[in-house]
């Protein structure tokens, strides 16, 4: 008899909003979860809240920009779970609504490293493991974001990393082949979240207007990802968009 291990995914930027929906979806979903991210009370906390435990539920301090973190990281998840199943690249941040010309470039590597060598690394790292674990193979699934095909007013570093991620996921997927590792990319518009609470409020608009725009639950988005994990390794999402229906991204806004 075959016993299949159960399956394990690991969400970074899990202690709150999409991460912390995406563990819980996966979670129920019945795979164990490692959930990582730079605070570690946040992480503890997100796993009561989500209803993990001690046998199921993993919370793991890291900095995925810095590739001694990651290397941890995932060190710690073998040792804890022995074999990554999915990974939700999901670790995100931006930069204060301000003219392009008056960033940093602290504040340019700081996204950078978050969003996109953040990712890289962890991809990295996950692809080795799933390269030599048996059964062989997994999946990958990145954030992106609606960014990642139109941007925001004053958005430059985040709108820059989402549009590589889309380079990313696809050279993944492609590289992935041979060794039954999928990648597909999820592309979240207004999830109601702590970093989209000033949508509600009003948030500039192409136009230079100010303008409320609609959200959505953000376990929708947790379902979406249940649903592209749960896929056969023969198939995959490369691209999915989950969006609030009504926000002002198809048409002219």
């Amino acid at each position: 008899m075959i016993i299949t291990p159960q399956r394990v995914a690991l969400v970074t930027g899990a202690g709150t909003g999409i991460g912390k929906a995406a563990a819980k979806a996966l979670l129920h979903g019945g795979y164990r979860v490692a959930l990582v991210g730079r605070t570690l009370g946040k992480l503890e906390n997100a796993i009561r809240d989500i209803g993990g435990s001690s046998e199921n539920s993993l919370a793991i301090q890291c900095d995925v920009g810095k590739p001694n973190d990651v290397k941890t990281l995932f060190a710690t998840l073998k040792s804890a779970f022995g074999r990554i199943d999915v990974l939700f690249n999901n670790a995100g941040m931006g930069t204060p609504a301000i003219p392009m010309e008056d960033l940093s470039y602290e504040q340019w590597m700081a996204v950078v490293n978050t969003n996109l060598c953040g990712a890289f690394l962890c991809s990295q790292e996950a692809m080795r493991m799933m390269k030599a674990q048996n059964p062989q193979g997994g999946r990958i699934i990145n954030n992106g974001s609606i960014s990642a095909y139109a941007p925001r007013p004053m958005s430059a570093p985040y709108t820059s990393t989402k549009h590589a991620i889309s380079g990313l996921t696809k050279s993944i997927a492609l590289d992935g082949r041979p060794f039954n590792i999928a990648c597909g990319q999820i592309d979240i518009g207004n999830a109601a979240t702590e970093m989209t609470e000033r949508m509600s409020k009003g948030i500039i608009q192409a136009d230079g207007s100010i303008q409320v725009e609609p959200r959505m639950d953000v376990d929708h988005v947790g379902a979406a990802v249940l649903q592209m994990a749960q896929l056969p390794l023969e198939s995959n999402i490369l691209s999915m968009t989950i969006m609030a229906t009504k926000m002002p991204f198809v048409g002219r806004g």
